[in-house]
């Protein structure tokens, strides 16, 4: 299926938006004069040559494990995407990545990949459509290509090509925003445009900044408690406080907009206890924690959240951390609708407190609600070696 096919459902949902808005009658908000769409570039052109190495490894990327391969997710993402991008939305193909970090990338080509770790850190659509409008006007306003040729000129493109050959897709991605990173003027520019790209598409601009917020929070739990050391969305953006003040700043005069919390966490509920395992498997407590009480705060009901945070302070195993992580595993347990994991859990923690009895209560109950499950055979061995 040929690219601007693939895109044309995303396309037709809002064309009707884009027909009507100012923008699209006079090609301006504010100071900024939005692009038409691009054409692609001579091949023999040294433009030309930087999208089809981009091309090249959009193949790559599309044939990666990493890829999330669920349509409907896709399709919700190409969706929100294309509301932002009105007439580039043809042009712009999403890419959701399965990778525990929180970013989001967009290649000179119309290449854009949304990392897991960012849909697992933000509460609603209206805070997802803002961190890709962000990308989006970087994408509108070349700065990717600019970045490009910089590395070119620095000799640095031969490093950065490189990479793709011989490390694996994060540490692709992690080394493209490290040596790519952009300069503080243009996120500073792509944060304005941002903000008139969530007006004009209907989105509530004023939850832009609060994605800021909460990640700043997040990596203040990090051992360095210094976000630039731990993130490298932090060694190239503006800090986080200069960051979520200037759009609260730019969002200051906005009346409202559509938020999308339900539709979001409809989006997302098959994901979660995925994107959540792959959370605590990256070995950040401190952050994980952190994330963890704040997504337990909005849905203090859900057994998942609890047993994740248990889980993260079972193997923190820190001062105070077993009696809290009981704590919450019994307390998902004790919603009836907890997964099978919990009992296990709960009787690793017995297990490491020298309690044999409740140990064998526990991974007994677990047998029993997930009899298929890889580790099956270990609990059982333990059981049987527990008693004699």
């Amino acid at each position: 299926m040929k690219r601007r096919q693939w895109l044309a459902a995303g396309c037709a949902q809002c064309a009707g938006l884009w027909a009507g808005s100012a923008w699209a009658q006079s090609g301006r908000q504010g100071n900024w004069l939005a692009p038409a769409p691009f054409l692609k570039p001579d091949l023999g052109s040294d433009e030309g040559g930087l999208w089809a190495m981009m091309d090249r490894e959009e193949i790559r990327l599309r044939r990666s494990p990493f890829m999330m391969r669920d349509a409907a997710l896709r399709d919700y993402l190409q969706g929100i995407a294309c509301k932002l991008a009105g007439a580039h939305c043809a042009d712009v193909r999403v890419y959701p990545v399965r990778t525990p970090f929180f970013n989001a990338s967009m290649a000179p080509n119309g290449m854009l990949q949304v990392w897991s770790g960012l849909l697992l850190r933000v509460d609603n659509e209206a805070q997802l459509a803002g961190v890709l409008a962000h990308e989006i006007g970087h994408y509108m306003q070349r700065h990717t290509l600019d970045r490009l040729r910089d590395a070119k000129a620095r000799m640095a493109f031969a490093t950065f090509m490189a990479a793709f050959g011989v490390v694996g897709l994060v540490g692709q991605l992690a080394a493209i925003a490290g040596g790519l990173g952009f300069s503080r003027d243009q996120e500073r520019e792509a944060d304005s445009i941002s903000i008139t790209l969530m007006r004009e598409a209907g989105y509530d601009p004023r939850e832009a900044s609060k994605v800021w917020d909460n990640l700043r929070a997040e990596l203040a739990g990090a051992p360095a408690g210094d976000p630039t050391k731990v993130n490298v969305m932090f060694a190239t953006h503006p800090p986080s406080d200069e960051r979520s003040a200037t759009l609260a700043r730019l969002a200051e005069t906005a009346s409202g907009g559509f938020i999308g919390d339900a539709e979001f966490s409809a989006k997302l509920a098959g994901f979660q206890f995925d994107l959540l395992d792959d959370e605590v498997k990256r070995g950040q407590y401190g952050e994980t924690l952190l994330l963890l009480d704040r997504l337990a705060l909005r849905s203090p009901a859900r057994a998942d959240l609890l047993y994740f945070r248990g889980e993260t302070r079972r193997l923190r195993n820190k001062d105070g951390d077993l009696p809290a992580a009981l704590n919450d595993l019994h307390r998902a347990a004790s919603l009836g609708s907890e997964p099978a994991q919990v009992h296990r859990s709960i009787g690793y923690i017995h297990q490491k407190l020298e309690r044999p009895a409740e140990a064998r209560v526990a991974f007994t109950r677990y047998i029993e609600l997930a009899p298929s499950a890889p580790d099956v055979d270990l609990i059982r061995t333990y059981l049987i070696e527990s008693k004699t």
